[in-house]
């Protein structure tokens, strides 16, 4: 019997951690055709609110996951899709494509329509993304024709079942010298409908901000146990579980071409594209906290001048500008609109002559967050341009993960959203 039960634990402790995992390729959110632009995959509602919203939907709920994207191009190509089961990690799960399919996972692109009297040509691609039987971490991988290397784009998304309760709340710091500029998140996992076995090693929480992966808290550890009442609590006193509290998002507003929307200080509409320029952004830090609207980072496809949002919409070669002395690294703009940093257009130059730091960004008109940040050992810093504040209304979105014993799978069975103080435009 305790050879059966070191056997186990043995198993278990390799659920999460399996060396060959380190090996696999980690999906993520990543554009790699440069004439595919404004991706977006968010649940199927019918109102504005739900571009904003985290591709995250529940298993068997009914609700569609809806994926839209642009090709800079006059005539339509053949694109095709396909899904990639992922593990907890975003490494590839061991599930083959009928465990968590009912169909042939591979699926046309074949929705699509011109746009419309605008300046730069472009083609708008519209696909649902198919019903899954399996929860999870997900990959949606475009690519063209047939051809899985010719790969324009992939996309994470998941999908959860309801069978653990998630209670969260955002309180403040355990370390008195975080309280002003840090958030701290306390969770308490119920598994009541769940049996979980061995869940020191079987289980993971995932806790991010703002739909952002890359400061992510990935696998921390439950500080207590109640079996009496199958209950998990994550409160932890090392400030392991606490974010950077960061400021209000800036934005612009390239709902006009025709009018300066708002943070825009010029618009120029040529022949063949639109040009604009934002106003001049400094520095934050040290300032106090200014409370208003905002959409943590996220944006909106939007023409108030037109009707026909996805294909009249023009696109613009917005410039940023940033004052600033000349810093040892440069500045990045960071929010959905970038990639949070990873399209190579949002590392921002220096201007010596004007003092400041600019970047152009091809964008969609719309409305548009954005924050600055440097890149640093352990991701963006956006402290030195944006400072912090306690007070600063923030998304967070809780994962549970659990592998049950023999599993091929890391199954999500929870799912929670926290936003006490949310104010959204």
């Amino acid at each position: 019997m305790k050879q059966v039960v070191l056997m186990l634990l043995f198993i278990s402790g390799l659920a999460f951690a399996s060396p060959s995992a380190s090996a696999q390729q980690v999906y993520e959110d990543q554009v790699v055709d440069p004439n595919i632009h404004t991706v977006q995959l968010y649940p199927e509602t019918g109102d504005f609110q739900a571009q904003m919203t985290a591709p995250v939907i529940a298993l068997n709920s009914g609700l569609t996951l809806t994926l839209q994207f642009d090709d800079i191009a006059y005539e339509a190509d053949r694109y095709s899709a396909k899904l990639i089961h992922c593990n907890a990690d975003w490494t590839q799960s061991g599930l083959r494509d009928p465990d968590f399919l009912e169909q042939y996972n591979e699926f046309n692109v074949n929705s699509y329509e011109y746009s419309i009297n605008t300046r730069i040509p472009y083609i708008h691609y519209t696909f649902r993304v198919p019903r899954v039987i399996r929860s999870g971490n997900y990959v949606i991988q475009v690519y063209r024709g047939r051809d899985k290397s010719a790969t324009l784009f992939t996309k994470r998304f998941m999908v959860y079942e309801n069978q653990v309760a998630i209670g969260a709340a955002v309180v403040p710091t355990s370390l008195n010298e975080d309280r002003l500029q840090r958030q701290q998140l306390d969770v308490t996992v119920n598994y009541g409908n769940r049996e979980l076995i061995d869940p020191l090693n079987q289980t993971r929480l995932v806790i991010r901000q703002n739909q952002r992966w890359g400061n992510a808290i990935n696998g921390l550890p439950y500080t207590q146990i109640r079996e009496d009442r199958k209950q998990l609590q994550y409160r932890l006193f090392d400030g392991s579980n606490t974010f950077p509290a960061g400021n209000e998002f800036r934005f612009v507003d390239l709902r006009y071409v025709r009018t300066r929307g708002r943070n825009i200080a010029a618009i120029t509409m040529e022949e063949d594209v639109v040009f604009a320029e934002a106003g001049m952004d400094e520095s934050r830090k040290g300032q106090g906290y200014l409370e208003y609207l905002d959409i943590n980072g996220q944006f909106g496809v939007f023409n108030i001048e037109r009707q026909n949002h996805d294909l009249e919409s023009e696109y613009v070669l917005l410039t940023f500008n940033l004052k600033s002395e000349e810093l040892a690294r440069p500045p990045y703009i960071l929010g959905a609109l970038s990639q949070w940093g990873n399209k190579p257009e949002s590392k921002m130059t220096y201007d010596a002559k004007g003092g400041r730091y600019q970047a152009s960004l091809f964008l969609k008109q719309g409305w548009y967050d954005y924050i600055y940040g440097l890149p640093g050992e352990e991701g963006w810093e956006t402290e030195p341009f944006e400072g912090n504040h306690f007070q600063t209304e923030n998304e967070y979105e809780i994962f549970f993960y659990y592998r049950d014993m023999g599993s091929r799978y890391d199954e999500l069975i929870g799912y929670s959203v926290v936003n006490p103080n949310k104010r959204r435009l």
